[in-house]
């Protein structure tokens, strides 16, 4: 009697999303088939699968012990989240040939389904680093008698999600700083930065607004520029290892001596990349927005603005208010838009609107039940919402100055 063969032996997920890409998080339901693929009939020992999820760092470093002499550090850390294993056919030992216990299995194709659920404790997103990983992955062995078994291992994707629609992610990121250059025994003026962002939390494929203005005041030709910077941090044997890498960047414009640049809202768009991870104890992945002055022969000045990158997107009406006062706050503390100390107050409703002029208006709405029912619909929140907003600001401008105004800032003189 000539035995049959394994033709192959497949793995596949029954996907919770449209892509048919396996992605999952904690708490959710890891289901699937294992498919066996055979030609002729065969006797097999079991059939299992091992599921696994865990996160691993190792770097090794180099010591000298003495003059000749030198070794090899390694350093090297796991954490588990999850170990399950499942017998699918047969039973679990397989150290033994006995032809007892073994299980027929006709040529064709036959399929077994598993299913098990991940830990409802936060599990770190799945993560391929320089000096480390966070896995997670099935494995299905097949075990016959007088034979090696057959193995195969799947990898899905871990998800911890991250909701960037949270207070501590809506608020702005803002800095300043300021440089003097110095060559010897002269020392030209600063150059200044001041950045600002609307948030803390962004999902990729946003773009970054990025507020900013820029003075160089010293004698030579500087250059603004802005880039997103991920740093990979490894721990191990209370050591650390580092990788920062740059994941995207923009220039502006070069500014020479006394001149000054604004950036209203200037676009940074963030590419495909690993959300943050945030929760592991041997592996840290963080994001910031580096905003800085590149100035030739000097260090470069800048700013760092921390990031989150989550995996839950902005909600349509999340961050309007927030948007919009931060934008305010912008342009009054930046561009140089500051009320008089006495303004002088608008005239009253009853100046510029008569008596007669009111009522008039006013007998038509009361007579609309239409109008009367919207207000009780979704309409009323809108115009509530409005309905309360502060009177635009008043300002004089005088229109015929003794001399011509420059709104161009300049430099403090040297």
């Amino acid at each position: 009697m000539v035995l049959g063969k394994v033709k192959s032996l497949t793995i596949s997920f029954d996907c919770l999303n449209d892509s048919n890409v396996p992605v999952y998080s904690s708490g959710d339901t890891v289901s699937g088939r294992v498919s066996l693929e055979v030609t002729g009939e065969i006797r097999v020992k079991s059939l299992k699968i091992h599921a696994r999820g865990h996160a691993k760092v190792r770097w090794t470093e180099s010591r000298n012990a003495g003059s000749n002499t030198a070794y090899t550090q390694n350093y090297t850390e796991e954490v588990e989240y999850f170990n399950h294993k499942d017998i699918l056919i047969g039973h679990e030992r397989d150290d033994d040939n006995s032809e007892e216990g073994l299980h027929t299995i006709h040529s064709g194709r036959h399929e077994y389904a598993f299913s098990f659920e991940l830990p409802q404790t936060p599990l770190a997103t799945s993560f391929e680093g320089r000096h480390g990983s966070v896995r997670y992955w099935v494995k299905a062995e097949l075990h016959r008698p007088w034979l090696l078994p057959v193995k195969l291992k799947k990898e899905f994707t871990v998800f911890e999600h991250i909701d960037i629609n949270t207070p501590s992610l809506l608020s702005p990121q803002a800095g300043t700083k300021e440089k003097t250059l110095c060559c010897w025994f002269c020392t030209s003026g600063p150059i200044s930065l001041s950045a600002k962002i609307e948030r803390k939390g962004y999902t990729p494929g946003e773009s970054i607004q990025i507020f900013a203005e820029i003075e160089n005041c010293s004698s030579r030709m500087v250059v603004p520029k802005a880039a997103i910077y991920q740093t990979q941090a490894f721990y191990a044997k209370g050591k650390m290892k580092e990788v920062k890498q740059l994941v995207a960047n923009l220039r502006g414009e070069s500014l020479s001596s006394g001149k000054t640049e604004t950036w209203n809202g200037k676009q940074l768009k963030i590419p495909p990349v690993s959300p943050s991870i945030l929760d592991c104890s041997i592996i840290r992945v963080e994001y910031s927005l580096m905003v800085y002055v590149d100035i030739p022969g000097a260090m470069d000045l800048f700013l760092n603005l921390p990031l989150v990158i989550g995996t839950i997107p902005l909600h349509p009406f999340g961050s309007r208010t927030s948007s919009v006062s931060s934008q305010c706050s912008m342009n009054m503390n930046w561009l140089g838009l500051t009320l008089p100390e006495r303004p002088e107050a608008p005239p009253s409703y009853a100046e510029v609107v008569t008596e007669e002029q009111r009522q008039s208006s006013l007998a038509p709405i009361a007579a609309c039940d239409d109008f009367e029912r919207a207000l009780q619909g979704p309409l009323f929140a809108y115009i509530q919402e409005f309905r309360f907003l502060p009177p635009p600001l008043y300002s004089e401008i005088d229109p015929n100055p003794d001399q011509p105004t420059d709104d161009r800032p300049s430099c403090p003189s040297r």
